[in-house]
């Protein structure tokens, strides 16, 4: 099966990239704790970075690839370059144009962003100050999705999946090597985040010159072809991006309390873990996977691609999920727990994990069933249920943060907001008849849920039996919890043989080559 390998591939990359980003986190918790100074510069991280996660996880090629393979196809290398080219300029004058806007309006933009800033006048000034200094990063991983939806069309998923390594390693090296601490360490991380767009770029315009793809900047002009990327553009980047939308209405809220903001953030760093390896790769895949059969007229294939994403991505998903659920305070503890992260850090995460545990599987569908839409060129529709979603997402958030629930409740309304947008995805495809569940998938996902359920029986159970193991490991709780972790995904695999729900077989058939 090609979508595995291909999906493989992009999951590989995406893996070391949340890997080092997990390291990444390990050592900003250790260096800035959960407080005011990092509530500040994870404001300043995630605006751009929504944009990153939005147009370069998706969104972008959504409505990029199916136009200009269809190009490639029909009418050759040269008109699709030409089209390229035509995306680039506007694309380039656009993100300009917003990126210094943004900058010009940042001190009242802030009032939106980061509310519970106000009060402070130094915090409020290095918030925005921070966030002017990480806006050219929204530019450089625009230009990088467009660059990344083209090498994706050639079938060179692995180069783009790579590209966003990059941020990871430049903020490590800052966080290993500069002697700054607390607002001074926040200043020089931020402009290492605009520095490593910039490196991700010029790794990725490298990657599509030598893939024969010839592109340069020209005047802008909204030919009829961008005006019709702009048209599915739109609509599709809000859909596929409704749950970092959705995140970034809850970390505005979550600013009122001073360290919420950030026990959100690494609880949604460990989720952001399985969903850019399954979700993200399989996404990425999918889209042109279905282009291309829908393209050919060939239905039955594109239904099969549609169910077998969901299973195996499914089979990845519901166990992380479990995991996560099962035993919240011990993964916060291993991976965050040192220097000025404390116990009580580790427990407020924990509360936000199981909320966000409960819409990791949502999480994950969205990324599958919406590439449904997109390879039919319809964006309007996901669309219109992500804003439903966001809609539920501010106003259960906004009633849960001030009643008893406090910031847990904006993890819950963020996973409740993420099952109303899948729900409404998979109902609507399987009316339009575009969509239909097959006798292999419906047998197969209760398997899956009981092999996670065992699965997460034996880490609670072992979880409360481990005390013997940490003489053996140096006494770090981060190797003790990988070592458990193992064990579970092996106590998983054995329960999805044992009850049917993956058979070695249909594995080794995936991974063979054609």
């Amino acid at each position: 099966m090609r979508l595995l390998r291909s999906s493989a591939v992009v999951g590989l990359f995406t893996m070391a990239s949340r890997v080092l980003g997990l390291v990444r986190e390990m050592m900003l918790a250790a260096a800035l704790g959960a407080g005011a100074v990092t509530d500040v510069f994870l404001t300043a991280l995630q605006f751009p970075n929504l944009f990153r996660r939005i147009f370069a996880e998706g969104a972008f090629n959504a409505a990029f690839v199916p136009l200009y393979a269809g190009k490639l196809e029909a009418d050759g290398l040269t008109e699709a370059q030409l089209f390229a080219r035509q995306v680039l300029s506007v694309l380039l004058t656009a993100m300009l144009v917003l990126v210094v806007a943004a900058q010009l309006v940042m001190p009242w933009l802030m009032y939106a962003l980061g509310p519970g800033f106000v009060g402070d006048t130094d915090l409020f000034g290095l918030a925005v100050l921070l966030t002017q200094i990480t806006m050219p990063y929204l530019m450089m991983m625009s230009l990088s999705a467009m660059l990344s939806g083209v090498l994706n069309s050639h079938g060179k998923f692995a180069v783009a999946a790579a590209a966003p390594v990059l941020l990871n390693l430049t903020l490590i090296g800052i966080l290993a090597f500069s002697p700054a601490e607390g607002g001074e360490l926040a200043l020089w991380l931020s402009v290492g985040v605009s520095i490593s767009g910039v490196a991700q770029l010029i790794w990725l315009w490298a990657a599509t010159r030598a893939t024969g793809v010839r592109l340069s900047v020209r005047l802008p002009k909204l030919s009829p072809d961008v005006k019709r990327l702009i048209v599915l553009g739109v609509p599709g980047a809000m859909a596929a991006g409704v749950t970092q939308i959705n995140i970034l209405v809850t970390s505005s809220i979550a600013t009122l309390q001073e360290g919420a903001r950030s026990w959100l953030y690494y609880a949604d760093r460990l989720y952001q873990l399985p969903l850019g390896v399954v979700g993200i790769a399989m996404g990425v895949v999918l889209l042109p996977t279905l282009s291309a059969r829908l393209r050919a007229g060939d239905l039955p294939a594109a239904g099969n691609a549609m169910n077998r994403a969901l299973e195996i991505s499914m089979a990845l998903t519901l166990p992380a999920a479990a995991a996560l659920a099962a035993i919240p305070v011990f993964i916060a503890t291993g991976i965050y727990e040192r220097d000025a992260f404390t116990p009580q850090d580790a427990e407020m995460v924990a509360q936000a994990l199981i909320a966000f545990a409960a819409g990791l599987p949502a999480f994950v569908l969205i990324k599958v069933l919406s590439p449904g839409f997109f390879a039919r060129q319809d964006t309007m529709t996901p669309m219109k249920f992500a804003t439903v979603g966001v809609v539920i997402n501010l106003a259960l958030g906004l009633t849960l943060f001030f009643g008893p629930l406090g910031f847990a409740g904006l993890a819950i309304a963020t996973s409740v907001a993420g099952w109303v947008n899948t729900l409404l995805l998979a109902v609507t495809l399987h009316r339009r008849g575009l969509f239909e569940p097959d006798a292999r998938l419906l047998n197969r996902l209760p398997r899956i849920v009981v092999a996670s359920a065992i699965m997460a029986g034996f880490l609670l159970l072992a979880h409360r039996n481990l005390g013997w193991l940490y003489p053996w490991l140096f006494n770090s709780t981060l190797l003790v919890l990988a070592v458990v972790c193992a064990a579970g995904l092996v106590v998983f695999a054995l329960a999805a043989v044992l009850t049917g729900a993956l058979r070695l077989s249909e594995v080794r058939t995936a991974l063979k080559r054609s």
